[in-house]
């Protein structure tokens, strides 16, 4: 698995004349959608995709409603959704009431098998990171030297694959 990044210019929020270049992960493409899902769970099972689209309709609708409900939904092995709110503070307990509740976030933490390690052994819980100059340099196969004048994957230390 690999995961593109590019560099970012940082400034650091208790000196903001300190400056950093920081790699920043960034996604290439539209987000998967049910249909995705849908279909790469079909290639991985004797199920329709028309099946497993109507379970994972059912499956949000179900998820949403327990949340709505007021408990929070673990899936063992990926992790565990529930509610939280953005509030205003009340001077007495008395004018605390749900007019306080400005907005509700859902939120998500996940389980400790799924979480990205970077120091992973197992081959298939490896992540490479490619820089996204050095990718697009690949893409377009013509002579694009980066800032050092490395036109040389090879040579450029900017692909890593940690584990």
């Amino acid at each position: 698995m690999s995961i593109i990044y590019k560099k970012t210019l940082r400034e650091n929020p208790q000196n903001r004349d300190i400056k950093k270049y920081h790699p920043q992960l960034i996604t290439l493409g539209k987000s998967v959608d049910e249909d995705y899902i849908a279909h790469q769970i079909k290639e991985l099972s004797s199920l329709s995709k028309g099946d497993i689209h109507s379970v994972i309709t059912n499956f949000l609708d179900v998820v949403r409603t327990t949340l709505y409900s007021g408990h929070s939904v673990n899936f063992r092995n990926f992790g565990v959704f529930s509610l939280s709110a953005q509030t205003e503070g009340a001077d007495t307990k008395e004018e605390c009431t749900a007019r306080n509740i400005k907005s509700i976030r859902i939120n998500f933490r996940a389980s400790k098998s799924i979480r990205p390690d970077v120091n992973a052994t197992r081959a298939e819980d490896k992540i490479s990171f490619i820089d996204l100059d050095a990718y697009l340099r690949n893409l377009s196969g013509a002579y694009v030297p980066d800032e050092n004048n490395n036109d040389d994957p090879g040579e450029d230390d900017d692909n890593h694959v940690l584990g």
